[in-house]
């Protein structure tokens, strides 16, 4: 399914009828409809980071709806796509944060490859239909994703970004875990308590206190 060690971690999970449900039933979207991401990167996060270099999980919520504009990837959009309004505001905080350029780039592939998981909390969605594949089995799998993060023995930084996102921190349950919380990067609320958050610094903070080399978040 994934091709790393994701595979024996999430086993049990694929087995379960409503994940075959779940597949059966994406997989006729993609037969009728044109749905996001490309149906080969539904798992990409998974493929970037493996369980065993996971250090940090960035929750979103589903991905995006417009043309080109999904990867399988949380807020990330691909090389040559224009940024989303969610994802230039996270970059002013990387910028505030850490003084780093504005990446010319909106791909966070370079963030996920060191073992940031850019998980939506909902894996796949119809074109120009925000939530639309919402309640149809993909929260389930992920809530178990995160539970299963949850007991992992290295420290990690759970990084929730409005309300939805935080909702899920009653999954998170290991004193060992860092959760950073705040508004959602969206125009909406970045105003409201995301920017001058300091995500990124908090984090590297965590990682470098417990003995875990920290997120290089430059992306050149």
């Amino acid at each position: 399914m994934i091709g790393n060690d994701w595979d024996e971690i999430l086993e049990n999970e694929f087995k379960k009828d409503y994940f075959y449900n779940l597949l059966k039933f994406v997989q006729g979207e993609y037969a009728r409809k044109i749905v996001y991401p490309p149906k080969k990167e539904v798992f990409k996060a998974f493929r970037y980071t493996p369980y065993s270099n996971l250090k940090v999980v960035i929750l979103g919520q589903d991905p995006y709806h417009g043309e080109g504009e999904a990867e399988g990837l949380s807020f990330s959009v691909k090389d040559g796509i224009r940024k989303p309004p969610s994802l230039v505001n996270i970059f002013k905080e990387l910028q505030n944060d850490l003084g780093y350029d504005i990446p010319k780039s909106g791909s966070l592939v370079p963030w996920a490859k060191q073992g940031v998981l850019l998980l939506n909390t909902v894996l796949t969605v119809i074109k120009d239909q925000a939530a639309s594949h919402k309640d149809i089995g993909w929260e389930q799998f992920t809530d178990e994703v995160i539970k299963i993060i949850n007991k992992k023995e290295e420290p990690v930084v759970f990084i929730l970004w409005g309300g939805f996102a935080r909702s899920k921190k009653k999954l998170i349950t290991n004193p060992k875990h860092l959760i950073i919380e705040s508004a959602h990067p969206s125009p909406l609320s970045a105003y409201h308590g995301f920017f001058g958050s300091k995500p990124f610094s908090k984090t590297n903070e965590f990682l470098i206190k417990n003995k875990l080399k920290p997120i290089n978040w430059k992306i050149n």
